[in-house]
């Protein structure tokens, strides 16, 4: 049996229960490679369209990235609105922007309609800024609002630090429609209701090679294989080897988290407040409240794979940089998880040849975008919309290979030593 990482959520996850591998030949519509948010998602998406639908996962459903993120739900991507604006003009933006938010509606209400358990949905998301920022953060906040319709509410630093009890923070944004919640327990709920829509999910099935033969799709396994109409690839920074286009589009990226051991009382004193914050670090902290009285926090990113072994205490030192009242904090879980990144900060969803898609290098913003990408592509292969062709102008472009991944690195030193500049400004 494959063990998931020692991870909070997995401590917490209310199933464990594990599927079968892929034994021998199989005959669908389509075959989805990977079994993350990405995959679930186009799965689910496409069984509701009628389609047979097999998913391959060569762990367990959510080992990656999908079961260890820090759990945010919002609108948005990696990419900032400005950066979209200027590059595809305000209209393209807008439609991203509203595919973003779709996304978010998708996972609430799956939630809901499934009625997911140990989930623990908290609505609720503070953006925060590391340095004082004068108008320019307001000025932020009313055109989000007045170009994109988001409803986040601006703060003034007062406002910020009346709920974070830090003087490291200026001005923020409060956003009622975003959430967090556990997303192992998401993602293992979102399987069952596959499975329950006639999804064939397979796990410790790993896809060893995609080919084509008399006009379909030929997935190859260790143990059969799989013929389909088409396959989607949804194996992030995790899976290689089936595309030498995508792996070479996408940037493995690390980053870390903490759960703290219980302490309620201590975290009052900083932290009054359920929402989940991030703040304007260019590679930024994230963290947030659990239900049983925990702090989860997450930050820094790296394109080393290996675990630091001072993790926690490392972690421990951004918290209490922010907060120095919680030094009686002590960490109980610590662990890395693997993003996947494309250079143009955005996802990698399309068709790349006849009937092979991807749906990938979601950088960080997975629950909300993997989402939407499940659904455009199951309305792309149905034959009902063009909206994937949105994500058009963000195709699957070479990284870089090693220098793109030591140039990532350098980014992210650069990114800190402006940080650091701008928080002494």
């Amino acid at each position: 049996m494959v063990a998931y990482p020692e991870t909070y959520y997995a401590a917490t996850a209310i199933d464990d229960e594990e599927r079968a591998e892929l034994a021998g030949d199989r005959e669908v519509d389509v075959c989805i490679v990977g079994g993350g948010l990405a995959g679930l998602s186009a799965a689910l998406e496409l069984a509701e369209r009628g389609k047979r639908v097999a998913v391959l996962e060569a762990a367990r459903v959510g080992w990656g990235a999908s079961g260890r993120n820090g759990g945010f739900v919002g609108a948005g991507y990696s990419q900032d609105t400005g950066a979209l604006e200027r590059k595809l003009g305000a209209d393209h933006a807008r439609r991203l922007y509203a595919l973003s938010r779709e996304g978010v509606d998708i996972v609430e209400n799956n939630v809901e309609r499934f009625t997911m358990r140990g989930v623990a949905m908290t609505h609720g998301r503070l953006h925060v800024v590391r340095h004082d920022s004068g108008d320019d953060f307001a000025a932020h906040v009313r055109h989000m609002a007045e170009t994109y319709g988001d409803e986040a509410e601006f703060l003034s630093a007062g406002e910020v630090r009346k709920r974070l009890k830090t003087k490291r923070y200026f001005q923020g944004e409060s956003d009622a429609s975003g959430f967090h919640m556990h997303p192992l327990n998401y993602v293992l709920q979102l399987a069952s209701a596959c499975e329950a829509a006639g999804v064939e999910v397979f796990e410790n099935t790993r896809a060893t090679a995609i080919g084509s033969q008399d006009g379909r799709q030929v997935v190859t396994c260790a143990g059969g294989s799989v013929r389909a109409d088409d396959v989607v690839l949804c194996t992030s920074a995790y899976g290689r080897g089936l595309s030498k286009r995508v792996d070479r589009a996408v940037l493995p990226v690390a980053t870390y988290v903490v759960a703290s051991t219980p302490c309620a009382d201590a975290l009052d004193g900083a932290i009054a407040t359920t929402a989940a914050i991030s703040d304007t670090r260019r590679a930024g902290d994230y963290y947030r409240r659990l239900a049983d009285g925990r702090l989860l926090w997450g930050g820094r990113i790296t394109t080393q794979r290996a675990e630091p072994r001072d993790l926690a205490p490392m972690l421990k030192r951004d918290i209490q940089s922010i907060y120095p009242q919680l030094t009686s904090l002590e960490s109980e879980y610590a662990w890395v998880g693997l993003m996947g990144y494309a250079v143009h900060k955005m996802p990698i969803v399309r068709r790349l040849s006849r009937g092979l898609w991807v749906s990938t290098a979601f950088g960080g913003h997975g629950l909300n975008t993997t989402a939407i990408a499940g659904r455009v592509i199951a309305e792309a292969i149905a034959g009902e919309t063009h909206r994937i062709e949105l994500f058009g102008p963000f195709g699957a472009r070479w990284g870089g290979g090693p220098i793109g991944r030591m140039g990532t690195q350098a980014a992210y030193w650069w990114y800190q030593l402006r940080d650091r500049i701008d928080e002494k400004s």
